[in-house]
């Protein structure tokens, strides 16, 4: 590869001490650490951190006791599953659900309900399984529909690294916990980039898995058409792939499925990738890039070769197709209206304009008016641009472009009411075609801005291709590590 310029991607300051999730599980099982210990220091860290950030909604500290004291007791015999057993761990307010627990989705009329879920989600249950201890919820935009996480419901959550700044969303609250330091590890999901986002605007690692690999059952069997996956975001690559482990796990009856693994994505976050063929995309046919989001995705281009991979400039024909967003939208627009549906039941009445934000009941109105024929045209759209685009990873492994087309944007631009729509469109022109076919695709932290704002850059790889991405992503981990740079508000400084 030629004409490619440098990144910054030394690690900064020293490490703080703060183990990840792994480090965490580990000092539970050799018993240097009760649950209830690294429960409470994790409390504790909430405390302190949260009120700066903004980033956990609601607390269960009370049933996080309960966990941790039956981890503590069954230290030993624990099921071979609870490989996370006693990590103190977050669960975003959306999708994630947990029976009698409160259940708001960003909205503020059902955080004025009281309103709680009613049954609870298999993915709950997994990261229960696993041995995670959830000790509260985290904050989203409503409905998860935009990517900055600033609700009226509960106010902007404001990024740790500099807290005139957005997060991200919808995992915006998770992702700033984590960014933080108050967990190692907290759940999030992925409709049109909102693991990816997140984790490129807090300096975090983000899978979003392949499309069918964790199920949204028993409640349901699909969000968004297919689009939408859950998964989590975390500081290192192999809390991400251990936690993957426990998730990929089918519901009877789901719509989708993904070829298993040949052996544990652990085991692949630990192994050297073979020499991978790689397409460099810094550039948008929707827009312009932001120097700095080009320089982040060259500079890792530089990285890769040095690593052994073949880097060409290089990306499928037509991944900046000009009807996209208007199929994105209708499949969007529709899902919402039924969702909606599902809060009034659980209301007991219709929701009014009201009820909702501005541009949450505009896409509903825009949603009511389309016809069956027009959403299952759509549909067909989307499901032929996916096998078109899907022949260019017969020559590449992986596609590597920006996550987004800036750097992380200042709280308040994405909310505007007269220049907002504008401000996304000018943001979101690299994430949402990987919800559309269902890839699996990542968030790798690899550059920083002069402001010491993080700029992550996207990984793309084949249908269930985790596996490689994840032994890729461990690779440039210990090339060019990550975790010993920390934000401004961290919970491991004082």
């Amino acid at each position: 590869m030629d004409q490619v310029t440098s990144s910054d991607l030394s690690a900064g300051t020293p490490l703080s001490g703060l183990p990840d999730g792994v480090a965490t599980a580990e000092l539970f099982a050799s018993g240097e650490a009760s649950a209830v210990e690294l429960l409470d220091e994790a409390i504790a860290r909430a405390d302190r951190m949260n009120p700066q950030i903004n980033a956990i909604i609601g607390r269960l500290d009370d049933s996080a006791h309960q966990t941790a004291e039956r981890l503590d007791a069954a230290r030993g015999t624990s099921e071979p599953r609870a490989s996370l057993a006693g990590v103190p761990f977050l669960t975003k307010d959306l999708t994630c659900t947990t029976d009698g627990q409160p259940y708001h989705a960003g909205n503020a009329a059902l955080k004025e309900a009281g309103h709680v879920a009613s049954s609870t989600a298999h993915l709950a249950t997994m990261f229960a399984e696993l041995g995670l201890v959830n000790f509260g919820r985290t904050n989203t935009p409503e409905f998860g529909l935009t990517i900055t996480t600033e609700p009226l419901a509960y106010g902007p959550t404001a990024n740790p690294w500099n807290t005139g700044h957005s997060t991200g969303g919808s995992s915006g609250g998770s992702a700033a916990a984590v960014a933080a330091g108050i967990v190692p590890i907290a759940h999030a999901n992925d409709g049109g980039g909102s693991i990816r986002v997140p984790a490129a605007n807090c300096g975090l690692f983000g899978l979003k898995p392949n499309r069918g690999r964790v199920s949204l059952g028993p409640d349901s069997g699909d969000g968004w058409a297919g689009f939408s996956v859950d998964g989590v975001v975390s500081r290192s690559v192999r809390d991400s792939a251990r936690v993957l482990d426990g998730i990929s796990r089918p519901w009877p009856g789901d719509p989708y499925w993904a070829p298993p693994p040949s052996g544990t994505f652990s085991d692949a976050a630990g192994r050297e990738p073979a020499s991978l063929r790689v397409g460099l995309c810094a550039h948008s046919d929707w827009g312009p890039v932001d120097p700095e989001c080009a320089q982040a995705v060259h500079g890792a281009g530089e990285l890769l070769e040095s690593l052994g991979h073949h880097v060409d400039y290089s990306a499928p024909n037509e991944l900046f197709h000009e009807e996209f967003f208007e199929h994105f939208r209708t499949i969007v627009a529709v899902c919402n209206v039924t969702s909606l549906a599902g809060y009034e039941a659980a209301l007991g009445r219709q929701m009014s304009r009201a009820d909702t934000e501005g541009d949450t009941w505009a896409l509903m109105q825009i949603g009511r008016e389309i016809s069956g024929a027009q959403y299952i045209a759509a549909v067909e759209w989307c499901h032929a641009w996916t096998r078109r685009l899907a022949g260019w990873w017969a020559d590449y492994d992986v596609l590597m472009s920006p996550i987004m087309a800036e750097p992380p944007p200042r709280l308040g631009e994405l909310r505007n009411p007269e220049t907002g729509r504008g401000r996304l469109n000018d943001l979101l022109q690299f994430t949402p075609q990987f919800n559309v076919t269902g890839q699996p695709a990542m968030s790798v932290p690899l550059h920083w801005t002069a402001d010491d704002l993080p700029v992550g850059v996207q990984f793309v790889g084949s249908h269930a291709s985790e596996e490689m991405l994840l032994s890729l992503a461990g690779q440039i981990e210990q090339a060019a590590p990550w975790a010993a740079r920390t934000p401004a508000v961290w919970a491991g400084s004082g």
